[in-house]
């Protein structure tokens, strides 16, 4: 059986922000899952989006939780609310602040392709 969010991370290469919607009750969710968290409908559709929202929380990570991301630290991370209605966490630029209008950019670390987001110009 594929991940559940073998979607999410496909669209991550190509450089989309992708996230499920509810064919029935049309609830946005960018945590991959079986089912609507809304209604329970199984009939969910991967779209992508269009990458931009606000931000609704960020904080800084001073002490990484891993060997892996330590030599990141200092960054930021962000849960930005997208355009879409959706919440999705990711790196952001040391001088986001809430309710700043953000978009979605990549980055390559690790061998893993990780969003960082910027201040819209």
């Amino acid at each position: 059986m594929a991940s559940a969010s073998a979607p999410f991370i496909e669209g991550l290469q190509r450089g989309e922000v992708r996230y499920q919607a509810c064919a029935s009750c049309g609830a946005a969710q960018t945590l991959a899952r079986y089912a609507c968290r809304a209604c329970g409908s199984k009939e969910l559709q991967w779209r992508v989006a269009r990458g931009t929202g606000h931000v609704y929380s960020v904080t800084s990570v001073a002490r990484a939780p891993s060997d892996e991301f330590r030599p990141l630290a200092p960054y930021a991370l962000a849960i930005v609310e997208l355009d879409e209605g959706p919440r999705l966490m990711g790196h952001a630029t040391g001088d986001a602040r809430i309710g700043d209008r953000v978009i979605a950019g990549f980055f390559d670390f690790a061998g893993r392709r990780l969003i960082r987001f910027t201040k819209e110009a």
